[in-house]
């Protein structure tokens, strides 16, 4: 049986990679991290018996280790603690879904150890992706996307490593403010911003997409994850959000991944890579998918 650690297992990928591995039955989690929802990483402690479990702020990982008491769960604290989780000897798998910069220490420190990298903390690649890229290179270790897009960019690449891309299709949903005005625009809240269309998300991550930034980081993050120019990347906006990525080839054939928003998918297959294995997640009827759109970002 398979070992993963996963850090930012109360955020939104880490609870879906939770869900995703009771779905597979197969692999063990090793080790868990959060930071302030201590109930739920207590739940999480005690369903899925990790050996270690990491908080990064001091007190409450005080309390969680009060709280488990009675179990055989080591409890961890700051970015020490995150390291530890990151590097956990029987982990093969590190799936780093923190949010933001502090992501990146751990996940240098797992691929240094020799782990396998499942990736959703893309400000560790924006921030330094040559350096994270080379390093998995040397250690030689692979690195399995799991935002949606650069999943589907990575599912779009199978079975052409000898073909020369010709450019990238990012796509985007627009997000919730998509075809409005600037006069429209004055004055929305936060709350409208938190109002995804599509995707169900973490705060940050929504907030970025209301306003495309996240696309801007995507983009950086497709380009070192891809080895391609930021010129061959091309924001497609899709609102339907069912193509999530495309790549196009010299010849003009593209190669596209389709399927329901859903991150379970893309998270289960950075975890299962190369099979494909059976969910019970939604799948798409194209019959009730009867109208696909496409723009260009409004710049």
């Amino acid at each position: 049986m398979r070992t993963i650690s996963i850090l930012g297992s109360t955020g939104s990928i880490g609870t879906q990679t939770l869900e995703v591995v009771e779905v597979l039955g197969d692999i063990q989690v090793g080790a868990i991290s959060g930071n302030h929802n201590i109930k739920l990483l207590e739940e999480q402690a005690r369903k899925f018996r990790p050996r270690l479990v990491s908080v990064m702020d001091e007190d409450n990982a005080k309390e969680l280790k009060s709280r488990l008491a009675d179990t055989n769960c080591k409890v961890v604290a700051g970015m020490d603690g995150l390291v530890e989780a990151a590097t956990l000897a029987e982990a093969d798998t590190v799936v780093t879904s923190v949010v933001g910069n502090v992501g990146l220490r751990p996940t240098f420190e797992a691929i240094s150890a020799g782990k396998n990298i499942a990736l959703a903390n893309k400000e560790t690649l924006v921030s330094a992706g040559q350096l994270v890229m080379d390093l998995a290179k040397k250690k030689g270790i692979s690195i399995y996307p799991v935002d949606s897009e650069h999943s589907a960019i990575f599912q779009s690449l199978q079975g052409n490593k000898d073909n020369k891309i010709r450019r990238i299709l990012l796509t985007a949903s627009g997000g919730p403010f998509r075809g409005k005005t600037l006069d429209e625009l004055k004055n929305v809240t936060a709350a409208d911003a938190l109002c995804h269309p599509n995707w169900s998300m973490g705060k940050k991550i929504t907030i970025d997409s209301a306003t495309l930034m996240n696309k801007g980081l995507e983009v950086m993050e497709a380009k070192w994850l891809f080895g391609v120019d930021t010129d061959q990347i091309e924001v497609l906006v899709h609102p339907q959000s069912i193509i999530h990525s495309a790549v196009e080839y010299e010849d003009g054939a593209i190669m596209a991944q389709l399927g329901e928003p859903d991150m379970r998918v893309p998270i289960q297959y950075a975890l299962t890579y190369p099979k494909r294995v059976a969910n019970p997640f939604p799948k798409i009827d194209f019959a009730k998918r009867a109208q696909l759109t496409f723009d260009h970002p409004d710049m």
